[in-house]
């Protein structure tokens, strides 16, 4: 399991936002490539979210993903921000931050085991 996995959009708006992301980074020339991966994610205080997966520059995909919350008023996670300790765990853990618009509106930090091929898990979510 990647670790660009820790993205979402608002449930109802995976296929079409995914298609815009990738026509905005063909149109601009950038190498990133998103696609959905069949897992839906539900969350205390924001809702359902659609996961999805991409390959490229985190950059590009951050700031594609913000974009898009913007022009489709829709929330989103953006994750890939790692733990600064490092210590050898039997479990991986990412955080993400909610968006919607430009606003953080919260965080969620994510679960998944080391071994085997299980998906990332809510463990602790905050509103700001």
């Amino acid at each position: 399991m990647g670790d660009s996995e820790t993205f979402g959009i608002e449930k109802g708006y995976g296929e079409e936002v995914i298609s815009w992301l990738n026509e905005q980074s063909k149109k601009q020339g950038w190498k990133l490539e998103a696609r959905l991966y069949g897992y839906t994610i539900s969350t205390k205080n924001f809702g359902e979210f659609e996961m999805f997966s991409w390959i490229g520059d985190v950059q590009i995909a951050r700031k594609l993903i913000n974009k898009a919350s913007k022009r489709f008023k829709i929330k989103v996670i953006e994750g890939g921000y790692k733990p600064k300790e490092k210590i050898f765990r039997l479990k991986k853990f990412d955080y993400a931050k909610v968006r919607k618009d430009e606003k953080t509106i919260g965080q969620l930090e994510f679960e998944a085991t080391r071994f085997g091929n299980s998906h990332w898990e809510i463990i602790n979510e905050e509103r700001r």
